[in-house]
């Protein structure tokens, strides 16, 4: 798996951020996060936690490496790898995962399609569903 377009933010082992982080391109993390990390879905944003890192907080990014621990669910709408230490407390929905002998998650983990498709069906039976209501009033009347 490469690397996402655009910059490489690092937060080194001893570095620790309290607050949310939204962000683009790649962020790898060694240090302590307390807070949600958030990219845009639809980006090729990628978020690694290396074997020291550790982070409290939901994450919502496309691309989640995890071999660290993480306290929170995980939202991964294109890819997620649980490597030999990782340790997630929470649940961990995805599209696609890779685990590795070792890796822990102490909650459940939820397949969940990618969002523009889940969307778009959605709105296809939002409209048919319309339509049907529609069709039923009219031989009501």
């Amino acid at each position: 798996m490469g690397f996402a377009t655009g910059g490489t933010t690092l937060i080194s082992k001893s570095t620790e951020l309290l607050g949310d982080i939204n962000f683009d391109g790649n962020l790898e993390i060694e240090g302590r996060v307390k807070g949600n990390i958030f990219a845009d879905a639809g980006s090729d944003a990628r978020v690694r936690i290396m074997e020291k890192g550790f982070v409290e907080g939901e994450i919502r990014v496309p691309t989640v490496v995890v071999n660290g621990s993480v306290t929170g669910d995980v939202y991964a709408a294109k890819h997620i790898e649980l490597a030999a230490k990782a340790t997630v407390d929470g649940n961990v929905h995805y599209n696609m995962i890779e685990m590795v002998k070792g890796a822990q998650v102490n909650g459940s983990l939820v397949f969940s399609e990618k969002s523009d498709k889940t969307d778009a069906k959605n709105a296809f039976e939002r409209a048919e569903a319309a339509d049907i209501d529609s069709d039923m009033e009219l031989a009501s009347t």
